[in-house]
């Protein structure tokens, strides 16, 4: 069987195993979270025998310097990877603020020790000491001063706890820029524009809707944000602001009771129209079984979904 060497480790693994679950099953911590090779949280540098089954989702750079998508890799052979190091491969960040938007939302805001380039949609991994959880942008680079995230903290988690104990000061480690499927592009300024999210999915499309506003998007905007429940939307009193100052924007505020009955009223104004969703599993597929069958072509939708840790 071939064998995997992390560092002084090594241990054998049956041939086609996925290398990220034999990484993470022997203990070696490696991050993830669409396991689809978008979010690019789990990258590892590989030598040996792997078989890639998405080897466009990096840059030849990349793959030349030896990093592969742990989750998009299955062992054919002896390989020795060696993970990402946050104090040696990351960039150091200072806590500037930590809001609980509601109880269960808590939004960060963090400043890295030099400027990042990124775009409104794109993925960050953060480290706190060997703790490490992929998070979306809902920064606006061009106008932010800080890098900004919302955290679902229903649910108890290894970071979502060290979370909700951050202070004001404190540092943390930003892994390398992901990119991601959710962005705005200044071809689409006279389409329609749907940005559909769940939860906390909301962050990175806040960050898309800002850019396309900062870009004088002039066809019309919609976004529908999906809660558990009224309390659940978060950003509403922001949302709003938005809408009353670009008569483009229109803002619909939908919970769980309501999502059946929502979606059957769901209609298409135009064949042109680009949707973006983001949030779980199941709202996005709800989202788009439904835009599908409203007549909304494939390759006009772009979704990136989080999954639970598990």
């Amino acid at each position: 069987m071939p064998e995997l060497h992390v560092g002084e480790r090594h241990w054998s693994v049956p041939t086609g195993s996925n290398l990220l679950d034999a990484l993470n099953q022997a203990g070696v911590a490696v991050p993830y979270s669409c396991r689809a090779g978008s979010c690019h949280a789990c990258l590892v540098r590989c030598e040996g025998e792997v078989d890639d089954c998405q080897p466009e989702a990096l840059s030849p750079a990349q793959r030349q310097d030896g990093w592969r998508l742990a989750c998009q890799c299955q062992v054919s052979g002896d390989v020795q990877v060696e993970t990402f190091d946050p104090l040696r491969d990351g960039v150091t960040a200072q806590v500037v603020a930590t809001d609980w938007l509601t109880p269960s939302v808590l939004r960060l805001r963090v400043q890295a020790q030099h400027n990042l380039r990124y775009r409104a949609g794109q993925h960050l991994v953060l480290w706190a000491g060997q703790v490490a959880r992929p998070y979306s942008l809902a920064s606006l680079p061009q106008e932010d001063g800080f890098l900004e995230f919302h955290l679902d903290c229903r649910q108890p988690g290894q970071f979502s706890d060290i979370a909700r104990r951050l202070r004001v000061g404190e540092r943390l480690v930003l892994g390398e820029l992901r990119g991601g499927a959710l962005h705005y592009d200044p071809d689409w300024q006279s389409r329609p524009l749907w940005l559909l999210a769940s939860g906390t999915g909301l962050g990175p499309l806040w960050g898309v809707l800002r850019e396309a506003l900062r870009q004088d998007h002039q066809g019309p905007i919609r976004v529908i944000h999906l809660a558990h429940d009224a309390a659940g939307h978060y950003l509403a009193e922001p949302l709003a602001a938005l809408a009353a100052r670009h008569p483009q924007l229109t803002v619909e505020l939908w919970t769980a009771a309501e999502l059946t009955q929502a979606l059957a009223q769901l209609r298409l104004v135009s064949r042109q129209t680009l949707a973006l969703l983001c949030g779980s599993p199941a709202s996005v597929e709800a989202f788009s079984k439904r835009l599908f069958l409203a007549g909304l072509p494939r390759n006009q939708l772009l979704a990136d979904v989080f999954l639970p840790r598990g």
